[in-house]
């Protein structure tokens, strides 16, 4: 039962494949024809062969004399003449399908790995906090590349051969219905072998993608973290671990090929009773005159024609297999859900001014069901709000739900008394400026990574903003200046010229909302007093939210916001919130040594 769910399931994904590439249905139709040309030709010329060696017996009395042309050496001069246009139609037609097999496989993949990026980059954050990115790199190219090779070949093969029975066997019951049926006695076996060797490889080659994601996952994990690696002095601990991964991708690969590759034999054999019928039970025939000569040269001839191209049924159904398990991944990621959908095109009201409200805010994570629960805060236009707390008490996710990277559950945020679900995430998103504590730099230079957010910002403007986030004396100190090549992930650079970087980038967006979390908490002494002088010099015109757990850079907040176990517990400005003598009071005295 398991087979036949596992056979049935890549056909269904073949279908759904179909449904996909529907915007290519000229181009399919234009391969799969020029197939089918080419295996029409391929086939003719040993039916020529036949007719030729019926000419030579039979002469004036040949099939060819029949139609007219009864001198001998002009019904071989014919056939030389009907062999040279075949070969070249074939040949012609060999290079069409190869040509549009391929194009098409080229741009059909193309498409998949370009939809399957466009639709993971709208997925919500749970999304990726709960796949690794090894699986979802090996999908988007490996698994692509698995359906490319299926369509630059055993597409065409697949076709080929469904042309060759159907073609073979009209010439084979208009000459003789008895070797016909005897000729085509073994095909049941090998089209039963094909799928009994498809629904045991099936699976197989589904547990083989699966491994080459954890492999992927697995080497992208350890090279992202290589200096914790060496440090550890865990080289070769993750050496044995990769090895694993390795062992188990080959393991995988081997009972699949045991499989596959025991088809071909045992076709062999189911061949050759076909082909001995034919040659014995036509021989036979022959003598006795009841088979035309040159028919039974076609016979023979096309019985291998028939038959043996079976025999590549094995890699082609390998390759449908590969591509199947691989298609159910690139077509189950684009189906995966949009929990945040972009439900509107209406902007945020311009300009927007930055007064920020959360009203009853309430989100629980799936997996652990932490959260919030029924939080309400005010941000006045251009006013700097601080949240603190322990780890884990909710005040990330305040800042998650306010940029839509996960849906509310109850109550509501707006900004300028607009609801965040009320207008589009490309608006939205442009009036915040986020700045993290872990700093994402994109590898190229500086300058590349300082106009993210806004492509067309001038020279001046980038100075500018490199000044207010003091980073622009390292920037002016480097040799190749803005110019200079960050390395992957920034790794060039400093943990506070990263995080420098990283506020000069927010503020050259010039959102009216800027975003810190715990934008200092991974810097230096001289870092932190430099973006605290920064914010000092920017909050005046715009609305700031940060995230501390260092009390020190938020005592002239505005606002500072308490949140314990997913609620508000004290709100207040420093001052306020000492005079109260509560939860900050007494982070406040362990913060400064009071305690």
């Amino acid at each position: 039962m398991s087979e036949e769910i596992n056979a049935a399931s890549s056909f269904a994904a073949f279908a759904r494949l179909l449904r996909y590439a529907r915007g290519y249905r000229r181009q399919i139709v234009a391969a799969t024809t020029c197939s089918i040309v080419n295996k029409l030709f391929d086939i003719a010329p040993e039916i020529l062969i036949g007719i030729a060696l019926d000419v030579v017996v039979n002469q004036e009395d040949s099939f060819v004399a029949s139609l007219g042309i009864t001198e001998s050496l002009n019904q071989i001069l014919v056939l030389g003449v009907l062999t040279f246009f075949i070969w070249a139609g074939e040949s012609l037609f060999e290079y069409l399908y190869q040509i549009l097999w391929r194009n098409l496989a080229q741009r059909l993949q193309s498409d998949l790995r370009q939809d399957a990026y466009e639709h993971v980059q709208k997925l919500d954050m749970g999304f990726f906090e709960s796949r690794s990115s090894g699986q979802l790199v090996a999908t988007m190219n490996d698994d692509v590349n698995q359906l490319e090779r299926f369509l630059d070949g055993g597409a065409n093969a697949m076709i080929q051969v469904l042309v060759t029975v159907v073609a073979v066997g009209a010439v084979f019951f208009v000459l003789s219905p008895l070797i016909a049926v005897l000729a085509f006695m073994p095909i049941p076996l090998i089209i039963w072998g094909a799928f009994y060797f498809q629904r045991k490889a099936g699976p197989l080659y589904a547990d083989v993608r699966e491994k080459v994601g954890d492999l992927s996952s697995r080497l992208s994990n350890n090279l992202g973290g290589i200096a914790t690696i060496k440090s550890f002095t865990a080289e070769q601990r993750e050496a044995e671990r990769l090895k694993v991964s390795s062992s188990a991708y080959v393991d995988a690969n081997r009972r699949a090929i045991r499989i596959s590759s025991a088809f071909i034999p045992i076709i062999r054999m189911a061949i050759l009773s076909g082909f001995l019928a034919t040659f014995t039970v036509g021989g036979m025939m022959a003598l006795k005159g009841d088979l035309n000569v040159g028919a039974y040269g076609v016979l023979v001839f096309l019985t291998q024609r028939l038959l043996w191209p079976l025999t590549g049924m094995a890699e082609v159904i390998n390759l449908f297999e590969r591509a199947m398990a691989s298609t159910r991944r690139i077509l189950d990621l684009l189906s995966e859900p949009l929990h945040v959908k972009d439900q509107s095109t209406k902007a945020l009201q311009q300009p927007v001014s930055g007064a920020v409200t959360f009203s009853d805010v309430s989100f629980h994570y799936p997996a652990s069901n932490a959260g919030i629960d029924q939080i309400s805060l005010t941000v006045p236009a251009g006013n700097t709000l601080a949240l603190v707390g322990a780890t884990g008490s909710g005040k990330s996710t305040l800042i998650k739900l306010l940029l839509r990277f996960y849906e509310i559950e109850s109550g509501d945020i707006r900004i300028d008394g607009q609801s965040i679900r009320a207008v589009s995430l490309q608006s939205l998103r442009e009036s915040i400026g986020l700045v993290s504590q872990d700093v994402y730099l994109f590898e190229g230079s500086i300058r590349e990574n300082l106009v993210y957010g806004r492509p067309d910002a001038t020279d001046a403007q980038i100075i500018e903003a490199a000044r207010t986030a003091e980073a622009w004396a390292f920037i002016e100190a480097l040799p190749e200046g803005l110019n200079t090549s960050v390395g992957e992930r920034g790794v060039r650079l400093s943990g506070g010229q990263r995080q420098r970087l990283s506020l000069a980038r927010a503020l050259l967006k010039d959102s009216p909302i800027l975003v810190l979390d715990e934008a200092t908490s991974a810097v230096d002494n001289e870092t932190e007093a430099a973006i605290q002088r920064s914010l000092r010099r920017i909050g005046h015109n715009r609305t700031v939210i940060m995230i501390a757990h260092r009390l020190s850079t938020i005592v002239d907040a505005d606002s500072i916001a308490v949140i314990a176990k997913g609620k508000v517990v004290e709100v207040g400005s420093h001052k306020e919130l000492l005079k109260q003598g509560g939860a900050y009071a007494a982070q406040w005295r362990v913060q400064t040594g009071q305690a």
